[in-house]
């Protein structure tokens, strides 16, 4: 499974950025998908997780009413809408797909295959 995530860049703060994460080379309906994030000098964080079916969403609470994460099984891509966003958002943003599991996930650990990473600046 390889998953290419895009729609990083520079915004303001207030700004908003999609990003995409398209995956590869496996049955993407299935997986239960997340994205997460690292700051500079920072461990990963969860920020957002979606079911295999798009029903069932979680978010962190840092992001909660200002990112929505979504997902389009016909374009095998999720997709994470940032709203609103704050300087204390920027870092590399990761999506995540775990192979087997009917709900979302919150664990880095439960994941199987990682993106390489998209770069969010907000400059205040």
């Amino acid at each position: 499974v390889q998953l290419v995530e895009s729609g990083g860049g520079l915004v303001q703060a207030g700004g908003s950025l999609r990003l995409a994460c398209a995956a590869s080379g496996g049955t993407f309906s299935m997986y239960p998908m997340g994205w997460f994030r690292q700051a500079p000098g920072k461990e990963r964080e969860f920020v957002a997780a979606i079911n295999w079916t798009g029903g069932r969403t979680y978010h962190a609470d840092s992001v909660k009413g200002r990112f929505t994460i979504s997902r389009d099984n016909a374009r095998n891509t999720v997709y994470l809408q940032m709203n609103s966003l704050k300087p204390e958002d920027t870092a590399v943003y990761y999506c995540a797909a775990k192979i087997l599991g009917g709900n979302y996930y919150y664990r880095d650990s439960e994941y199987d295959y990682w993106g390489q990473g998209t770069q969010v600046t907000v400059s205040s």
